[in-house]
């Protein structure tokens, strides 16, 4: 297949997390003009809180600080499709399987971001390539190294692996070992 090699971050925390993933990762196999190259091991992460907690209410910041920890994951496509177009199909599987948008940096039963569509640089309405936290997040640098870390992040002309090396973000990313 012809197209365009992408990067796409998949996480769950409701429910069965790894479950979830692997049921995005097959409906993201199904899209026309999509194939799935290949995907990282699954790695149980803490959750980010977002830093600005301004403006929420104590049951919020509750809500946010004792949510369970994510599965995370990072697949590699290679598509015919247009930005737009996968970040439309992420959405679309996203919204089949149950996601519902309420608060910001919760809970959620599938969360599927575009991080990188080839070394396209994107900044329109709704659709920003690179994922804009993508450099910041442990949980997208851990499963980016193991399956490209070679991979040149398009604004900062730095690989993975180099991102990772210089990473400030604390948050405990570990290969996720499903319980017994």
């Amino acid at each position: 297949m012809e197209g365009v090699i992408c990067y796409v971050g998949i996480g769950s925390n409701m429910g069965d997390a790894a479950l979830n993933c692997r049921q995005a990762i097959i409906l993201l196999s199904q899209v026309e003009g999509v194939k799935v190259v290949c995907a990282s091991s699954f790695y149980k992460t803490q959750p980010v809180i977002p830093e600005m907690t301004g403006g929420r209410s104590p049951d919020e910041i509750r809500q946010l600080e004792n949510q369970d920890w994510f599965v995370n994951a990072v697949v590699e496509i290679r598509t015919t499709l247009r930005a737009r177009k996968i970040l439309d199909e992420l959405l679309q599987i996203e919204a089949s399987m149950g996601r519902k948008r309420t608060l910001k940096g919760g809970s959620r039963i599938i969360d599927m971001d575009l991080l990188f569509y080839g070394q396209d640089v994107i900044e329109v309405a709704g659709l920003s390539i690179p994922h804009p936290e993508a450099h910041r997040r442990r949980f997208v640098l851990e499963p980016m190294c193991e399956i490209a870390s070679y991979f040149i992040h398009p604004s900062y002309g730095v690989s993975m692996r180099g991102l990772k090396d210089r990473l400030d973000d604390q948050n405990q990313v570990d290969i996720y070992r499903p319980e017994v």
